[in-house]
């Protein structure tokens, strides 16, 4: 879900506009941030997390792809089509949030992207900002990049800006020197492996305790392998993808759910902007028989 070139699909809207999104569903009770009153049209709603929350939000094809491979830089626009309202979507989801966690894949594979709430959908600039003002949060999100190797393209712009790097003291001295100033080790534990708990938490003494991640497929197959996923949004795009040669993960990678340890949510959102959908998923505890927690 980044930025790419591919143009928005004929007949649809510009992309510098943003179209209230028609609310299908939505379950009662839910947390509420009052957002202000642009946000609010837009969305078609108000929206808001309980603390602490960890909430994911992907774009996929109506075959099951979230990624292109490898070879597609950038490829979430790609599947997406760039669709205003999807953008807006990840905006808003950005504002709500004190750190957007992503994969060191992730990374590497949208080269030139900000993982701020501006940089995908600007004209909502202001009322982003706004929101993050009543919330008490900071001017912008802190991006948190996980890699316990430590192999990261340090010359990516969104490092050399500033972000909080998760790795383990492996990691932590394979890029000793390499790291950009602005940016600061969360370091938690020793040798080769990284459990999402024990960044979590770390995040949490920090003040981060709402994030959002965007994945990719093995890191949310890591955070559901530890029960830590609270919510998950996911942005339907009425395209069809297709596999042949090439590896197109679905939602999850790097983990098997079925038939031992089933991850069963609940829709408690559905909007809709012409052919896309906007569905809101909640996890439901594991229960006993689930299985166990998956060990890193």
């Amino acid at each position: 879900m980044a930025e790419h070139t591919t143009p928005h699909p004929a007949g649809g809207t510009p992309p510098g506009t943003v179209h209230p999104l028609e609310l299908l569903y939505e379950q009662a009770g839910q947390p509420r941030f009052s957002l202000p009153p642009a946000l609010a049209t837009a969305y078609g709603g108000d929206l808001g997390f309980t603390s602490p929350c960890l909430y994911a939000n992907f774009v996929t094809s109506l075959d099951g792809v979230v990624a292109l491979g490898p070879e597609y830089p950038s490829s979430g626009s790609a599947i997406s089509g760039r669709e205003p309202a999807d953008r807006f979507v990840m905006g808003l989801l950005r504002a709500c949030a004190d750190a957007v966690l992503i994969g060191a894949g992730t990374l590497r594979a949208t080269p030139r992207h900000r993982w701020t709430p501006d940089h995908v959908c600007p004209q909502a600039a202001p009322a982003f900002a706004e929101l993050r003002r009543s919330l008490g949060r900071a001017a912008q999100p802190e991006l948190v990049v996980v890699s316990a190797s430590g192999d990261l393209p340090t010359e990516h712009p969104a490092l050399q800006s500033g972000a909080r790097v998760a790795t383990t003291l492996d990691g932590a001295r394979r890029l000793d020197g390499r790291l950009p100033a602005a940016c600061s080790l969360l370091t938690a534990v020793e040798g080769s492996t990284l459990r999402m708990d024990d960044v979590l938490a770390a995040l949490h003494t920090h003040g981060h305790t709402v994030v959002l991640t965007e994945g990719g497929p093995h890191l949310i197959g890591h955070l559901l392998g530890e029960s830590l996923v609270d919510e998950v949004f996911l942005t339907t795009s009425p395209v069809l993808a297709g596999r042949a040669d090439t590896s197109r993960p679905g939602l999850v990678a790097g983990i098997e759910l079925l038939p031992n340890r089933p991850a069963w949510t609940d829709l408690i959102s559905a909007r809709r902007r012409g052919s896309y959908l906007f569905l809101r998923y909640r996890l439901r505890a594991p229960r006993a028989n689930d299985g166990p927690a998956m060990a890193d």
